[in-house]
């Protein structure tokens, strides 16, 4: 199987025609969520390969239709050099029973441009490595997305709508940094929405507090319930009696722990409907406990992009989400991603 590269390609040569012959002067290249696959023909067409397609290109939970979470480019060892070298998600696997006893993983930073990742897994056999994805399920594609999601989230760090954030500030003694065409908001008691009010691919973010009780708070049931009473009060539709609501009739919402910022965060990821309307799309609800001041705040992105791939709209606001720091958060260190099991990692 071959995939084209001319893509990847094109937007490497118009980047490196401004950039030196020096490695450490050239920036990554390719789009986010874009990877680079490069491993042994025979490796590629063997059950090692299908094992790696199958766990970078699953589907992107939390969606209501089927969207691959990555964009895959395959090159033959042969072919991977000069402009491929630079993109800025690669996975190298090497097969070799003579040079390696075991499954070893490990991922490089920067290693030949400025803002790349390189992950490479050496194993004896292509089993090997099927056994491996057995025991990390998804471990790749969760570790690409996280790295991307840093990528997007660093960006806003940078570049934010200073409205919405002195807004949040203000209001929940949080800081949230949202994309620039963030500039429509309204503010109620106890509750912030800011959207982008696009025609297509419209984002929305909200946060909201309540007082904490117990730790109950924090699991899916819990969670769902007290979304559905906030947004049915304050995210009316356009008809009479018709409101936000999470739908669990046919698929329910899924509730993941992480960490975040070294503190426990809770994601609430599933679709919402409207009650009365036939708008709906897919939300993911980030929930921390503010230990200072005894509250939960929920930071949640929505999408509303009828008739289109919803993938990039709900990353791009999801990666918001993730510059969320709560009071004595101001100086967090940059959190090292991993790859589990990984027996190095280097920087």
């Amino acid at each position: 199987m071959k995939t084209p590269l001319f893509f990847i390609s094109m937007l490497s040569l118009l980047f490196l025609g401004a950039c030196t012959s020096s490695p450490l002067t050239k920036r990554a290249t390719g789009l986010a969520y874009e990877v680079v696959v490069t491993m042994d023909p025979a490796v590629w067409n063997g059950v090692a390969g299908k094992t790696i397609k199958n766990d970078l290109t699953s589907d992107i939970p939390g969606l209501p239709q089927s969207e691959p979470a990555m964009r895959l480019t395959y090159a033959s060892p042969d072919n991977f050099n000069g402009l491929l070298t630079y993109v800025r998600n690669i996975v190298i696997l090497n097969i070799d029973p003579k040079m390696y006893t075991k499954v070893s993983v490990y991922s490089e930073k920067d290693k030949w441009a400025q803002g790349q990742m390189v992950v490479t897994i050496n194993a004896p056999s292509q089993e090997d490595v099927v056994e491996y994805e057995k025991t990390h399920e998804r471990a790749f594609v969760n570790f690409f997305t996280k790295v991307e999601m840093k990528r997007a989230a660093d960006l806003l760090e940078g570049s934010y709508e200073t409205t919405v954030m002195e807004k949040v500030q203000r209001k929940f003694n949080v800081s949230l940094k949202v994309p620039v065409d963030m500039t429509y908001s309204r503010d109620e008691k106890g509750f912030f929405w800011a959207s982008n009010n696009a025609s297509t691919g419209r984002t929305d973010i909200v946060v909201y507090s309540f007082p904490y009780t117990d730790e109950n708070t924090f699991t899916r049931d819990y969670l769902i319930a007290k979304r559905d009473s906030v947004m049915k009060v304050n995210m009316p539709g356009s008809f009479p009696d018709s409101y936000m609501t999470t739908e669990t009739r046919y698929v329910m919402p899924t509730y993941t722990p992480i960490t975040m910022n070294g503190q426990y965060c809770g994601v609430l990821r599933g679709l919402w409907r409207m009650q009365g309307d036939m708008m709906g799309g897919p939300f993911v609800s980030y929930t921390r406990l503010d230990e200072i001041n005894n509250k939960v705040i929920v930071a949640e992105a929505f999408v509303y992009a009828p008739e289109t791939n919803k993938r990039n709209f709900i990353r791009r606001i999801e990666a918001a989400l993730n510059t969320l720091r709560l009071p004595g958060e101001e100086n967090i260190l940059d959190e090292v991603i991993v790859l589990p099991a990984s027996l190095d990692e280097k920087k």
